[in-house]
């Protein structure tokens, strides 16, 4: 008895299902695009194929939804991936990148009209070649004589066009692999939208996380800042804030929401928000964690109690974050962090060196209560906020040397400090960053002395007037409008005599003129004012409202030696 079986069948059933499974094994490995295709045409050759190419309209490599077919001639595609065989010299008809749209008549372009495969023969007589002199040109000298073309479509829409030639191998395509390779070009489809719907997220999540973050001065009166923000690939949820005090302080703060995405993004606008608002409040850097600590922990419970099949329901909530609070008076640093690496000082007399605090637990863990660290700074000091990607892209290699790269980067702080911030950007390009990278650099400074003055009040009926007679002088010496004169004076008036009156000595008086005008009295009660609606019969209470009334602002902060009420600001001009 005599038994026959077609081997070359066997090879290429044999042959399909390595293929099939190296697909399905290694498409879709990564949320990005042209990293998908690459994984496409890299399973494909040689096993199957001698030449793969993947070509992806131009609009889904952003992000954005494919375009309902038939593809009208103008749609431009992407050359997103190309693999070869080997051997002989690679012949591209085009580069990787190159975005151009597709020629009539060719198989190609009839694939995305009717979405319907074409296996073709090739020969140097094919009469479309010359239809895309380029490609024709690249088919002849690879030597392919054969050509299958297959659609990427999802839903009746478009994504892109794989197109696989045959030059070593001896067979043509036959019925059996072109119905793998639509299975194949549908599960490529699928992974290649959800790496587009990812872009797509991304690419909101970074705009509105970019919107969110403040536009930091590039110079002020008593600092100097400049910045440096990576965004993570991802979508991060990293933030910077520089903004003014009362009393000419500077508010610096660096922080980062776990997890990427929208979701990320606007929890950070959130805290952003919330931090100007209690900072408003004049409260120190360990108060203001404490309360942005609740309101966490409040957002995180608002997310718990979602439905459970909200996506939002099952994601947990924390985040950190570094306050840093600059007295140009005092010369001090107030800071307190939740979580978050502790900055790095340097000067042009000193070596840079890590700041030594205590760090809280991140915000929405719970934990002890934030401490906060008064740290001296002198006139040129550079403090660096940075996030803690930053912190591990610059360890030793044994990983306990802390980070180094912004110890050699900050070992000469006479140069701009955008200069020192593009130092670190160029040094990180071989780093793989799993993060926001954001490094906040500011210089500090004294406060001119002549844009401020202080005098001490005697605990006497005669100090509001003679307080007015100060500030009168002083406001003219600055050359302040008479409008502004007149209502400053009348605020030092009231702001003397309720500390005279319902505090305790000594008393003082502080102006500063800034970019605006600020006036300042201090006592030391710990008792606080409060804002009173006096009747028509009253003698009394009326100061503050007279305040709250001349002024834009008004607040008191408490310090160990009492309180200082503060009004401002007041258009200085």
């Amino acid at each position: 008895m005599l038994t026959t079986a077609d081997v070359t069948d066997q090879e290429k059933l044999r042959r399909g299902l390595r293929t099939m499974r190296a697909v399905r094994e290694r498409v879709g490995r990564t949320l990005d695009v042209v990293a998908t295709c690459q994984e496409l045409v890299e399973a494909l050759v040689p096993g199957f194929a001698d030449i793969a190419v993947v070509e992806v309209v131009e609009p889904v490599v952003r992000g954005e939804k494919p375009p309902l077919s038939p593809l009208g001639r103008d749609v431009p595609l992407r050359r997103a991936a190309f693999a070869h065989s080997g051997g002989e010299r690679q012949i591209l008809a085009h580069p990787v990148g190159d975005v151009r749209a597709l020629f009539f008549p060719t198989p190609y372009a009839q694939v995305l009209v009717d979405l319907k495969p074409r296996a073709v023969v090739l020969g140097p007589d094919t009469p479309w070649l010359a239809a895309d002199p380029a490609r024709g040109q690249a088919i002849r000298d690879s030597g392919a004589h054969a050509l299958l073309a297959a659609p990427l479509t999802l839903r009746g829409r478009v994504l892109g066009l794989l197109s696989i030639y045959r030059t070593r191998q001896a067979d043509t395509f036959d019925e059996r692999e072109v119905a793998l390779i639509l299975e194949l070009a549908t599960h490529t489809a699928l992974s290649i939208d959800n790496a587009r719907r990812y872009t797509h997220e991304h690419a909101i999540a970074a705009a509105l996380q970019r919107h969110l973050l403040a536009m930091v001065p590039i110079s002020r009166t008593a600092v100097e800042t400049a910045h440096l923000n990576v965004a993570d690939d991802k979508g991060g949820g990293g933030w910077f804030d520089v903004f003014d005090l009362p009393g000419a302080r500077t508010a610096l703060v660096v922080g980062r929401v776990a997890g990427h995405g929208i979701q990320a993004a606007t929890t950070m606008g959130q805290l952003r928000t919330v931090i100007h608002s209690l900072a408003a409040l004049d409260l120190e850097p360990d108060e203001l964690l404490a309360r942005l600590d609740d309101t966490v922990i409040r957002l995180a419970r608002e997310r718990e109690a979602l439905p459970g099949g909200d996506p939002l329901h099952r994601q947990s909530l924390s985040a950190t974050c570094l306050c840093v609070m600059y007295d140009p008076f005092s010369r001090t640093c107030a800071i307190a962090s939740a979580g978050h690496p502790p900055p790095m000082l340097a000067g042009p007399d000193e070596t840079p060196r890590v700041l030594d605090l205590a760090v809280g637990a991140a915000l929405g863990e719970g934990g002890p209560p934030f401490a906060a660290t008064t740290v001296p700074v002198a006139d040129g000091d550079v403090l660096a906020l940075y996030t803690a990607v930053l912190s591990a892209a610059g360890r030793s290699e044994e990983g306990t040397g802390g980070p180094r790269l912004l110890r050699h980067v900050l070992a000469d702080t006479d140069r701009p400090l955008q200069d020192l911030c593009d130092d670190v950007l160029y040094q990180l390009r071989g780093d793989a960053l799993s993060g926001d990278a954001i490094l906040l650099l500011t210089r500090t400074h004294a406060f001119p002395a002549d844009r401020t003055a202080t005098w001490a009040l005697d605990d006497d009926r005669t100090a509001p007037a003679i307080a007015r007679r100060h500030a009168r002088s002083q406001l003219a010496t600055w050359g302040v409008d008479e409008d502004t004169a007149y209502a400053t004076e009348e605020i030092v008036s009231e702001l003397v005599t309720n500390a005279l009156r319902y505090g305790a000595p000594p008393v003082r008086l502080h102006l500063i003129k800034d970019r605006t005008l600020t006036c300042e009295v201090h006592d030391s009660s710990p008792t606080a004012p409060r804002l009173r609606h006096a009747g028509t019969v009253d003698e009394g209470g009326r100061g503050l409202f007279i305040c709250a009334q001349l002024a834009q602002n008004w607040g008191i902060r408490y310090n160990g030696q009492g309180k200082t009420v503060w009004t401002g600001p007041a258009p200085s001009r």
